[in-house]
């Protein structure tokens, strides 16, 4: 060695598992002790460049000495003997100058090393370009080595690329084939340089680690290893980064391999192994606040993953899979597992409260303990349609049993408004997912939103889990739904009705998304066109005694007095209306008033003539025209005679078990048999019993049959009203 070590006795050391060196070796290696040669390797130098078939020859010549040898067939004589069976090679070394750029260009050495045939084609583009522009072109030149300057991946790919930019290292250094030999040059020794720096930087990592060296030192030794992890999760043995820590699993150094990983991977649990019991006895301690249930099923632990719910044999129990390394031991599994288990058992027990006291209610009995178990296996949302004969059969008490467990009857849903907040429904649609074994979970909206996207390909037991039911283009909350339903019970869905300020507003519907969305409920939506009403306008007409339409009532003091509800106002919920308005509401009849009388047919106004213009002065209302607005009116498209109640038919029009229609008299001929626990009814169609809350709710009766108004002579329209009563 140098700087005098060469001087000194040493000794022989090995890699791997090569053996030992034998004694014979070291002392001829120590003696410069070696076989002799007998023979000499020779080939002509001699060469003549008239043909390609003479420089051949000249090449297998033998020698003429007992000490010489002819030489085994070298890369250069074989990539020549390969390249002159190709007939354009042959055309383009007809003359000696070509035939001796030949010959050099096969001297280029085989770096590669990949095959004689492949390193033989890449010889014959050479020489193509060199034949035929007398250098090799900068734009080919310059894919070739940008191909080849990258610095990453493992030690055999930068060997390859290392052999690679070697060949045209050697073609930059050659005079006269390239155009710029200083350029090509620096950049392909740059390239070289880089690949090599690279080369060594790996197996430095692969040989002479200082990290597995002292790791493997240590195991060897029995020593205890000290480990340390940080806020981050980086755990570091001996001062040396390792990996990372997430959750009760350790991803060790992914430039780690071979030999050096499994070191690394060894010397690393042994030294966590007093990190993961603290660990565990930290998570079990944990307030349920820092842990929490993703909507794919996962368990989290601040943001990393401990484990994941699998299906269980309730589905309001699921199972949890605790996500620990085998190296952690058994007590720190189980620990994990049980405080995820008591952390989904809990918040299954919060959120789901009224659904667990329903089912475990034994004062439930009959057809309602029946509907009860349908409403925990639904975890407390049914399409009405789906349940529509269980509705019918159950009778006022089993329904107000029912009810006193938040369960509501709507018109298109029977559902549990406390479920329906963000937090119930993920949990709802995350068992839900388990219980069916679904790979990918459906994702629930964002909170907040009144009407979602209807998707097709999203089934719309999705949309119903989820707590919406799709309705044309988009899918609408189930409990705006029935807000929304409460209103159309108002309206006369046979002679048609327009949409108001405050369906829009609770659906936040356009009026063009709205007749859309009708029409997904089963209505008929016609659009039109009419003369846009002044404001003006409408206070005259007011001032005439023409109701305004939804104009509130209003005291001196410019309040709404007691007791007056406006047109526009919200209906009452379920559990807010009185005990008769629920019955009627469940038996399918309206809590509305009987069906109004025929209209009168209206009056016709003569038209006042207009002012005198002056010659040339026109209104501007003349010039302009009236100002339109488009209007929809709906009406109810659906089969009255076969569709049930909670596919969409408005309740108004719905008929009870008892014949009576939309909360009026019976039908002549009909008979009310008091049916499903009917409270009898009195005159009027008024129910008997317990009277409305005072003060709050309407009344629900038949409205009194509408007498003549004696005509006052002093309208200017009695004339006309007489009129057409005699015509009549």
């Amino acid at each position: 060695g140098g700087g005098g070590r060469g001087m000194s006795n040493g000794t022989f050391g090995v890699t791997g598992d090569t053996g030992p060196i034998p004694d014979e070796w070291a002392e001829a290696i120590c003696n410069h002790s070696f076989t002799p040669l007998k023979k000499l390797n020779w080939r002509s130098a001699a060469l003549r460049f008239g043909s390609i078939d003479a420089l051949d020859a000249s090449l297998d010549a033998s020698p003429d000495h007992e000490m010489l040898i002819k030489a085994r067939e070298a890369d250069d004589l074989r990539a020549l003997r390969a390249l002159a069976s190709e007939a354009e090679v042959r055309a383009r070394a007809s003359d000696a100058a070509s035939v001796q750029l030949l010959w050099d260009v096969c001297r280029i050495p085989d770096f590669r090393g990949i095959s004689p045939a492949e390193h033989a084609g890449l010889l014959g583009v050479i020489f193509g370009h060199l034949h035929q522009n007398g250098r090799v072109p900068d734009d080919f030149l310059a894919r070739q080595v940008n191909r080849i300057d990258r610095t990453d991946g493992d030690i055999d790919t930068l060997s390859k690329r290392l052999a690679y930019i070697r060949t045209w290292t050697y073609v930059a250094q050659r005079k006269g084939w390239v155009a710029d030999e200083d350029h090509w040059r620096g950049r392909t020794r740059a390239v070289e340089d880089a690949l090599s720096d690279a080369l060594h930087e790996r197996l430095t990592q692969r040989f002479v680690d200082r990290r597995t060296s002292v790791l493997l030192r240590r195991l060897k030794q029995k020593e205890a290893l000290l480990a340390e992890v940080n806020d981050q999760g980086e755990v570091t043995v001996e001062g040396h980064l390792v990996g990372r820590l997430e959750g009760f699993r350790f991803r060790q150094d992914k430039d780690a391999t071979g030999q050096e990983a499994k070191t690394l991977r060894q010397a690393s649990l042994q030294a966590l192994t007093p990190h993961f019991h603290l660990r565990a006895d930290r998570f079990y301690n944990a307030p349920d606040t820092e842990i929490d249930f993703t909507e794919q099923g996962g368990l989290m632990w601040g943001e990393q993953a401990v484990g994941k719910l699998a299906k269980g044999d309730d589905p309001l129990k699921p199972r949890v899979v605790a996500f620990v390394d085998d190296e952690a031991g058994h007590d720190v599994a189980e620990k994990v597992t049980r405080r995820l288990q008591h952390f989904m058992d809990r918040k299954i027990a919060a959120l789901f409260e009224p659904l667990l006291k329903m089912r475990d209610d034994d004062a439930l009995t009959g057809l309602a303990r029946g509907f009860a178990f349908q409403m925990v296996e639904a975890m407390g949302v049914i399409p009405r349609s789906q349940v529509a004969d269980d509705v019918k059969a159950l009778d006022q008490d089993a329904r107000g049993s029912l009810r006193k467990h938040g369960v509501r009857f709507g018109q298109y849903t029977i559902f549990m408004p406390l479920l329906l907040k963000p937090a119930p429904t993920r949990l709802r649609l995350v068992l839900w997912s388990l219980a069916n074994g679904l790979d990918e979970f459906p994702e629930a909206p964002p909170p907040g939103l009144v009407t979602v996207p209807n998707m097709e390909e999203v089934p719309a037991q999705h949309y119903s889990l989820a707590g919406y039911r799709k309705a044309g283009a988009r899918a609408i909350r189930i409990d705006m739904l029935e807000r929304l339903a409460d209103m159309l019970r108002a309206e006369d869905s046979r002679g048609g009705f327009e949409a108001k300020a405050d369906m829009l507003s609770i659906t936040g519907m356009t009026l063009e998304q709205f007749a859309d969305l009708m029409q997904g409920l089963g209505y008929r939506a016609e659009k039109g066109e009419r003369e846009k009403v002044k404001p003006a306008d409408a206070v005259v007409a007011s001032e005439a005694g023409a109701p305004a339409e939804d104009k509130p009532v209003m005291d001196a003091a410019g309040e709404e007095p007691a007791g007056v509800t406006p047109d526009a106002a919200e209906p009452p919920q379920p559990a807010d209306v009185a005990e008769p308005v629920a019955q009627l509401e469940d038996q399918g009849e309206a809590p509305v008033s009987a069906e109004p009388a025929e209209p009168v047919a209206e009056t016709p106004v003569p038209e006042t003539p207009e002012e005198e213009l002056t010659p040339g002065e026109a209104p501007d209302e003349a010039l302009a025209g009236p100002e339109m607005e488009v209007f929809y009116s709906f009406t109810w498209g659906g089969n009255r005679g076969n569709q049930r109640r909670g596919g969409g038919k408005p309740r108004r029009e719905a008929r009870g078990g008892d014949g009576a229609k939309g909360g009026g008299r019976p039908q002549r001929g009909d008979r009310q048999d008091n049916k499903g626990g009917d409270r009898p009814r009195g005159k009027g169609g008024k129910p008997k019993g317990k009277p409305p809350r005072d003060g709050g709710g309407r009344k629900f009766e038949s409205r009194p049959p509408k007498k003549d108004k004696p005509i006052d002579p002093d309208n200017p329209f009695a004339a006309a009203l007489m009129g057409l009563k005699d015509k009549s």
